[in-house]
Order: structure tokens, then sequence, then C-alpha cells
């Protein structure tokens, strides 16, 4: 399919950006070999065509060794068995975002093409907390809270994957690191050295700012790596921040006499901010469980320097109209705002159905292009339920109120640089008073996607 789109400005073209990291879901009963040699016959995953492999070659950032998937694939062929595919993740926060599916899909083609599925919860190392990417010790999470983020990744698996429990096994890995006797700890400590874990950019960074890593933290990537040697990975998923960790659980295996994993890394996908890495810390992610409108709309703030990324990384075109479209981008005879609508429209496509995208694009339009500001949908809210009770509030928490999802810092922000009306007033001053109304209905608009309509009598 070739999509024309209008251009009325110029955009450029970026490199790559990046991304990754996991999720699972809970099993009864695991797979047998059976099950998988009839799942490889119906997918013919034995005998790889060069399409599949090109797809699944297809948007890795790293492959290590190279040729990797091709030697592993052949490998399978002949042993006539799935290959064993591992994500692992720390439940350290309760939601996915398109970050995350940017590793999800490329597991999803493995799936398609009958390979097995292993998601590893990571339920143990999360009491230990992931430094990647950290300056500072990550604070772990008491096990309650590992379970409960655990169980909501794990409804929202299905986004994704195929979830049936002849395509995906869900392992936790407490189920072999819980049960490690301090012998067994330090057998795995002797199978690297301080200097090998000093080459993680984390933790060299650290040192060399004399920044303390504790000792538990630098058992985390021995950790993950044992996780391969229990489940037989043959190939390991995540993002480039996780490509140290992947290239642990090779080692390990190698050093325990078992053919090494070979590491697939994806690329980090770049959030709403165009600056860092999608992260809900950040505030610039854009959730898989989200609701339409809300999904599309974030979707139409993606930076255009960016629209080639989220092509790559966050749609599910096919490769030609991809190619196509960068190319139009690239010559600047694309429209970006067409390319973005398009962009936002598929994502939604992907994540909830068609017509829930083709209604959130119509919403767009009616609510941000073809309308006054006095002719805004405003979200009708109870004022009894934000002030409880007070005569009068601060503006900044009556916007936090509102929109709970946006950080008191953010919110401050936009108070201050007047993206926050009341009644058609711009307000510069998080602390002012906002006086709860009694008859008069209070329209409070919160940047660009924010309308609130106040009144004490609200259905």
């Amino acid at each position: 399919m070739k999509y024309d789109v209008l251009n009325t400005k110029g955009s450029g073209v970026q490199s790559v950006t990046k991304h990754g990291v996991a999720a699972g879901r809970f099993t009864q009963s695991n797979p047998t070999s059976e099950d998988f040699k009839a799942i490889a016959g119906s997918l013919n995953m034995t005998h790889p065509s060069a399409k599949t492999l090109d797809e699944l070659n297809r948007g890795v950032a790293i492959q290590t060794p190279p040729n990797g998937i091709r030697t592993k694939l052949e490998e399978a062929k002949k042993a006539n068995r799935p290959l064993v595919v591992k994500l692992g993740f720390d439940p350290t926060a309760p939601d996915l975002h398109l970050g995350h599916a940017v590793v999800l899909r490329k597991m999803r083609q493995f799936q398609n093409a009958g390979h097995k599925l292993v998601v590893i919860i990571g339920d143990f190392t999360a009491r230990i907390g992931d430094p990647t990417g950290r300056n500072k010790a990550r604070p772990p999470l008491s096990e309650e809270a590992v379970q409960e983020n655990a169980k909501t990744y794990l409804d929202q698996l299905s986004k994704v994957l195929d979830t049936d429990t002849s395509r995906l096994e869900v392992r936790f890995n407490a189920e072999w690191l819980g049960k490690m006797n301090f012998t067994d700890v330090v057998k795995l400590l002797s199978k690297a050295t301080v200097a090998q874990l000093l080459q993680r950019e984390d933790f060299n960074k650290r040192y060399a700012n004399n920044i303390p890593i504790g000792m538990h933290e630098m058992l985390y990537p021995l950790m993950q790596g044992y996780d391969s040697i229990a489940i037989n990975a043959d190939i390991e998923m995540g993002g480039t921040d996780q490509l140290f960790n992947c290239l642990v659980g090779r080692a390990l295996q190698e050093g325990d006499g078992k053919p090494g994993q070979i590491v697939v890394s994806m690329p980090l996908l770049v959030g709403l901010d165009g600056k860092e890495k999608m992260s809900k810390s950040h505030n610039n992610y854009i959730g898989l469980t989200e609701e339409p409108n809300q999904m599309y709309g974030k979707a139409m703030s993606i930076p255009d320097h960016l629209l080639p990324n989220y092509l790559d990384l966050a749609t599910d075109f096919s490769h030609d109209t991809i190619v196509d479209l960068k190319e139009q981008l690239g010559a600047g005879t694309a429209n970006p705002m067409e390319v973005k609508k398009l962009i936002a429209e598929n994502i939604v496509k992907q994540y909830h159905d068609e017509e829930s995208a083709k209604a959130a694009a119509a919403f767009f339009y009616n609510q941000f292009q073809n309308k006054a500001a006095d002719e805004k949908n405003y979200e009708s809210i109870d004022a009894s339920t934000v002030f409880e009770g007070e005569t009068s509030i601060n503006l900044i928490d009556l916007c936090a109120k509102l929109q709970p999802d946006v950080s008191r810092t953010q919110m401050r922000r936009l108070i201050s640089s007047s993206a926050v009306s009341l009644n058609g007033e711009k307000l510069s001053d998080p602390l002012q008073k906002v006086e709860c109304p009694k008859e008069v209905e209070l329209k409070l608009r919160i940047g660009k996607r924010g309308f609130f309509a106040l009144t004490t009598n609200a259905k």
C-alpha cells in the first residue's frame, strides 16, 4: 500500500532510536514438546523461509554474535525442535507502554514462526532492583508490590503476544534463585570478576564518580544470566540497555558446558519529549491500556523528527509502506501532521480495534482542529469529589487531582507557562486559590488535552 501525504511543512529524517523491556502470563501447566512440534509443523518452523528470516532480522539493533538468528534457526531445523526465546522483566512498575512493545512485537514474530516463548518474571531479582541506567541504587520492592505489579503486567500481555499456554510459558525466577544456598551464590560469583562487572557503563560511571555500588547490585547481572541456564535459552531478547546482562547469560551458559544463547537487542524508543527513552518515570509514554482518545492524542504529540522512528518501532504497517513514508518525509514531500495521524490511528488500531481508531481520529479532529475554545467537549466533573469539603484549593492541587498521572513538577511547569486557563483566563500562579463552584460552572483547561467542567451537580 502506498500513502501519498500532501506536504505543507518540510521534515528531516533522524537515525533509529532506542528501547526495550518485558512481561508475562501465569500458566498452570507447561506445554509439552509434542505441543510445540505440532505448532512447528503447522507454521513450517522447521523450514524457515528467507521471508521469515528477513522479518526476524528486520529492526534488530544488535545481534550477538552476528547472524546468530540464522545459526539458531538452522540448529532448530536440524534438531526438529522450536527455539527457546527468553524475555525477562522485573515488575517494578504496573504498566506497559509502547517502549516495552518494541521487544514484545519482535517476540510475537518468533512466536508466529513456531518458536517457544518463555517470559521470566523477576520476582526474586526485583527485590534487589535492576541498576541498569541508574546513577544510584534502585530501592528494592516488597514482595507484595512485586506480585501486584507482576499480575498487572500479565494481564496486559495479550495486547501483543498470543497468551495461549501452548505458545507461551511464564516462569518466576524465585523458582530457582530462591532455592540457592550460600555455597551456590559463591559458586555463581566465581564465574565473573569485579573488573568484568565494572565494564557495565552505569557501574563504571558510578565507580569513576565515587558513587557507591552495592555488592547486591553487582549480583544482578549474574542472577539474570543464571535465568538463561535454568530454562536452556537459545535466544534472549531485550533492549540495547540490557545488552550487558544478556551477554552475561551467554557467558554463564558456555561456562556451564551448554550452547550459549544469542542476544537480540532491539532499539530503545524515545519518548514523547523527544529526548529520553520512553518511561513512565519521565511521563513521556503511551500506555498500552490507555483509552483510545488519550492514546491517539498522545501520539499526535510525537516530535516531527521522531516520526521515522515511530514508523519503524511502533506501527505494524507493511515494510514497503514504512519505507515509502520515510522516503516522503526525507524528501520533504510528506506533511508530518498527516503522517502523524496515520501513526496515531495505527497505534490505536493495534491495541484496541479499527472502529476505536477511527472514532479517536474523529474525536481529535472535532476537539482540537475544528472547534473554538468555547466549543470544546469538556469532561463533566462533580466538584465535591475534587474539593472534598474545602471552599477553595490551590490551582496546582486542583490540576493534580484532575490529572494524577502528570507529575507535580510538570504540572507546575504547565501553570507557570500559562498553559492552564480557567473560564478562558490564563493562569500562571500555581498557588492561586480556586473557589469551589456553587452555581456557576468552572471550565478548566490543562495543557492541550485536558478539558474539565466542574459543577456542584455533575453527572
